[in-house]
């Protein structure tokens, strides 16, 4: 190894070690949720995870920002082979090994080189109709701030890299000598002309590989980590129909004891272990790990919220805000967790509350359009309701509707305020 590959490596290892580390970090936070049941519908996993992560089908239905999205995931990732090149070049001291291959070798980067011209112009109309036309969807509270300068960062992000990869390609003169897969270079490469071709070349060639490596690591601090998400999301996504909730086993127990007319009822019941320490969520180690690997993954799309009901009329419900507000929370419980050692010491502030109020809470109306919406199966549904069981069971905190109708049906088998005597009397009026 020369010089410039040992530098080529140790960036390489550099860039590589510092994801691992937020790797770490990421399946660290996560893990801090419940375990939860995911064994079984192994083969509807597989084909959810293919038909909605890979396949993009979800993405689509909200055609104009759905195609212009499978045009930037289909580019990116299949220009990014072609990072495989470079690293055997950078660390062999190789120029394009792959040309060994001929013929294909000039078809490979013609196709890298159109879809890097498609990816520059979706990208364009992406920052165009999120600061020109301001589509109302990213025009929310929560997305003002870092969250806006997020969304923008990453399409800065793209256009430099497909600008540098069709830069490293007018200026290789071995390559623009082969005539073939210079599709688009071919028309760049006379701006550079009574230039060094070879400094630019060698600039790009490194600002490419170096800002790959810095978008990679940036990942774990943006919205985009669901590039790498998706799919394990996708997995994991419930498989249950949607509105089927769940009914915790100590309260299933609790009222077949009340019903069975063999059994004492004031006799002191056996603990079978069933009975949580808390029931509901108030904070994000209460929240289930998929619940919190949905958090990281959310795209902050707005798809959600958008199609929330509640939202739509005016309400402080959103979806999106939801799954936002987990994440910083989560996020902020990690921070905690590494200033002290690996452990969490008690900061005095919780996801409920300090994040999310109980008026967002009762605001949803349970429909599942916001589950529906999710283009990578996220279920904001789900937080919301374990977040509302605390309310509930923990701090007796229902709205005074819902207390009144709860009493309604202990004292007379109805959310009405009639005694069971008298439910027929409307028949005689």
């Amino acid at each position: 190894m020369n010089f410039p590959n040992v530098i080529f490596a140790f960036i390489l290892v550099l860039g590589i070690g510092f994801f691992a580390r937020n790797v770490g970090k990421l399946k660290r936070n996560i893990a801090l949720g419940k375990d939860v049941d995911v064994s079984g519908n192994t083969t509807i996993r597989w084909k959810n995870m293919a038909r909605i992560a890979l396949g993009q089908s979800k993405m689509v239905r909200r055609p104009i920002a759905g195609i212009l999205h499978v045009v930037v995931y289909i580019g990116f990732v299949i220009i990014n082979i072609e990072v495989l090149e470079i690293v055997i070049d950078g660390l062999f001291g190789t120029h394009r090994i792959f040309s060994g291959i001929g013929s294909l070798y000039g078809i490979l980067i013609g196709t890298f080189e159109i879809l890097a011209a498609l990816v520059f112009v979706a990208v364009i109309v992406f920052w165009f109709r999120r600061n020109v036309v301001k589509i109302r969807r990213f025009m929310s509270a929560e997305m003002k701030g870092w969250p806006k300068q997020d969304g923008n960062l990453i399409l800065y992000f793209e256009i430099v890299l497909m600008g540098l990869f069709i830069i490293m390609n007018a200026t290789d003169v071995e390559f623009q000598s082969l005539n073939s897969g210079n599709i688009i270079s071919q028309f760049f490469a006379p701006l550079f002309e009574g230039y060094n071709l070879h400094f630019i070349e060698r600039a790009a060639w490194w600002m490419h590989i170096v800002g790959i490596l810095i978008f990679l690591n940036y990942l774990y601090y943006s919205k985009h980590l669901h590039i790498l998400l998706a799919f394990p999301n996708t997995y994991y996504g419930s498989v249950k129909p949607k509105g089927e909730f769940n009914n915790l086993e100590a309260v299933t127990n609790e009222v077949k004891l009340m019903m069975d007319p063999t059994i004492d009822p004031f006799a002191a019941s056996d603990d079978d272990g069933s009975t949580p320490d808390k029931f509901g969520a108030s904070d994000v180690q209460d929240l289930n790990w998929v619940q919190l690997l949905n958090a990281y993954t959310c795209t902050e799309c707005g798809r959600c919220t958008s199609e929330c009901p509640a939202n739509q009329t005016g309400k402080k419900l959103s979806p999106r805000k939801i799954m936002m507000d987990t994440r910083d929370r989560l996020v902020e419980v990690g921070a905690n967790i590494d200033a002290n050692k690996g452990e969490f010491i008690a900061d005095g502030k919780q996801l409920l509350g300090d994040y999310i109020t109980n008026e967002e809470l009762w605001a949803c109306t349970s429909c599942n359009a916001c589950v529906e919406a999710c283009p990578i199966s996220i279920d904001p549904l789900s937080i919301i309701l374990e977040m509302r069981r605390y309310l509930v069971m923990e701090q007796s905190a229902a709205p005074m509707e819902l207390n009144t109708m709860m009493s309604n049906i202990e004292n007379n088998g109805a959310p009405w305020p009639y005694n069971q005597m008298d439910r027929l009397n409307w028949k005689n009026e």
